[in-house]
């Protein structure tokens, strides 16, 4: 973690060093808010361990070279297609046709499958989107890149040494560029450089350019530079209008419904999310547990947490560029001249005289950053250095932790018993700086963490997180009460309600810090006589150096704000579905129906 905590501002790798901000705080690896730390992962490493997973899950991974070539009514279940682009979607009696093609042998080759629910999570230029007509709604075209995948063990272990980093942003009067460190033992980087189209072209951008652009960037030459991959891209902040579609049988999830800019780690982060809240919700109409319009709760539920964390995604990136614009570099600027270049008076000229102009132009901006002019004697640049200090020493330049937004998002409605507020939801504008995470059981919310032991019940280990009282391997709800007889009858009803509506509920009793088993063996007699039942203790949450999370008990019920004859019913998603504080007077199965009902939009 220490390899990628730190943003470093210079004017190259091997020179002055402008600033630098540690993102990560003392309660970042104290394991307060969750049973594991923060870490920075590639998306390509991530896609490995996942299909890896799959396989290990007797998943089938096919190439083009082992699927059959005709087409083939119902698709095999647990097969992962690689290399199949989808070229059409068609409406059927109950679901949607998908045409996609493949590539063997040189030649295409087509086939259609049948599907009741596909989901679109192809990237952010989804093609699945575009054939069912969702437009995307926000700002486009914030900013356009090349992106350079390069690998060199020689600079690798330089940083390592000398200056271990996550991003370092470059400016100098040669050229300006980030430069992402992914892995600094094996030397592999992603540099980000502006991009001015048409003026500019990706054949503008040869591997031999790259590395020339790369050695300006470092300071010196490189002997072992490896450009392995080069692109273009275009930054957006979008959502689309919607995500569910096609009555219900195409869903958009990840980059395919939000496109933010990479600016916080929104985008895996939200992806991921989008995942977790949806998987639960199609298993649940396959097995014909649910209606099929929980689907539209998906909708219901994270779009608003995608419009949100476009917003502060946008805020962040803003936040970003008051460092070039204090070293005399506005990105508007420079947006502006391209603008005119294209569209104004520049358009009469020639492409050539265009891009000399352009690359002049730019020329120009850049030579304020001379260390002639940038340093601390010239009056000038001591100014602009002043100002790059207050906006790095202030935590107004690029964030890279969001707690709060990472885990303490909340659904306000959807596939949940939405809670009456006296004063209303709290809400925060998205302004680009950290908040922190605070614990809450508040309907919506993602489930408290606190460790446990095991008293009693089926686990696989002794001490476990409230979070893994799910398993991730099936779809489960789970209910949390107190050791009282009033919730033991609560839980017993809860039981027989889910048993109705065929869902599985796991019910967990929270004995107070310092239970035994003598304590447990006492309550036997009154205690639910039911199988998917384990009884934990409270081992309390460790006290963390953040203000705002120093005041953690080592109570269950104090952590959720809750009395312990309260009850907490929790999604297979762990995020809470309802809640009541005080127990339940009168009818328990009659109100244990009404929430299944309202979670699962089904009356039995």
């Amino acid at each position: 973690m220490d390899l990628w905590r730190k943003f470093i501002y210079c004017t190259s790798l091997s020179g002055p060093v402008l600033g630098s901000v540690d993102h990560m705080q003392p309660q970042d690896f104290e394991k307060v808010a969750s049973p594991v730390s923060v870490a920075h992962f590639s998306q390509y490493k991530l896609v490995r361990l996942l299909v890896k997973r799959l396989a290990d899950l007797n998943f089938q991974v096919c190439t083009t070279d082992t699927i059959e070539g005709q087409d083939c009514a119902v698709l095999g279940g647990n097969k992962i297609m690689m290399g199949h682009e989808c070229t059409y979607i068609s409406p059927t009696a109950d679901g949607v046709e998908v045409g996609v093609s493949f590539i063997r042998e040189g030649k295409r080759m087509e086939k259609k499958i049948c599907c009741r629910i596909l989901v679109g999570s192809d990237g952010a230029g989804s093609t699945v989107r575009k054939l069912v007509g969702i437009k995307m709604e926000g700002e486009r075209d914030l900013q356009k890149l090349i992106s350079v995948h390069f690998l060199s063990k020689d600079l690798g272990d330089y940083l390592l040494h000398q200056m271990p980093g996550m991003l370092f942003f470059i400016f100098n009067s040669e050229a300006i560029g980030v430069l992402v460190a992914h892995d600094l033992n094996k030397g592999e980087f992603i540099l980000q450089v502006p991009f001015y189209p048409p003026q500019q072209s990706l054949e503008d951008f040869t591997p031999k350019v790259c590395r020339e652009i790369i050695f300006m960037l470092v300071g010196h030459k490189l002997v072992d530079v490896d450009v392995i991959g080069i692109k273009p891209w275009i930054m957006h902040a979008e959502v689309a209008e919607k995500f569910v579609s096609s009555c219900d049988h195409v869903i958009l999830a990840g980059d395919a419904a939000h496109r933010f800019p990479p600016a916080g780690g929104f985008g895996m982060n939200t992806g991921i999310q989008d995942a977790h809240n949806l998987a639960w919700k199609i298993a649940c109409v396959m097995r014909g547990v649910a209606s099929p319009s929980i689907l539209q709760t998906y909708e219901t539920e994270r779009r608003p947490i995608a419009k949100f964390n476009t917003a502060l995604s946008v805020a962040n990136y803003k936040a970003a560029m008051s460092i070039p614009s204090t070293l005399g570099l506005d990105p508007t600027m420079a947006n502006t001249v391209h603008r005119v270049v294209n569209s104004g008076l520049g358009s009469i000229m020639p492409p050539r005289l265009q891009k000399l102009f352009l690359e002049g132009i730019f020329s120009i901006g850049r030579a304020q950053l001379s260390p002639f002019l940038l340093n601390e004697a010239n009056p000038f640049g001591s100014a602009r250095l002043a100002k790059l200090k207050s906006i790095l020493d202030e935590g107004n330049s690029l964030q890279l932790q969001f707690p709060a937004e990472d885990l303490g998002f909340r659904y306000l409605e959807g596939a949940l018993v939405p809670e009456i507020t006296v004063c209303g939801e709290e809400t925060f504008e998205p302004t680009g700086r950290r908040r922190e995470y605070v614990p809450s059981a508040e309907t919506g919310k993602r489930l408290p963490h606190m460790n446990v032991r095991v008293l009693k019940g089926v686990s696989k280990k002794e001490i476990l997180s409230t979070l893994d009282l799910l398993f991730g391997d099936k779809i489960d709800f789970l209910l949390i009460v107190g050791p009282r007889k009033e919730s033991y009858h609560l839980a017993s009803g809860a039981i027989n309600v889910a048993r109705s509506y065929e869902v599985s509920l796991r019910v967990c009793i929270m004995w107070p810090y310092g239970s035994t088993h003598e304590c447990m063996a006492a309550n036997d007699a009154i205690r639910p006589q039911v199988e998917n039942v384990i009884d934990v203790v409270e081992l309390g949450c460790p006290l963390s150096s953040s203000s705002v999370l120093s005041s953690s008990s080592s109570s269950w019920w104090d952590l959720c704000k809750m009395s312990n004859k309260g009850a907490i019913l929790v999604r297979p998603d762990e995020h809470i579905a309802w809640r009541t504080k005080f127990g339940i007077d009168g009818d328990v199965d009659g109100e244990i129906r009404r929430v299944f009902s309202m979670i699962l939009g089904v009356n039995k």
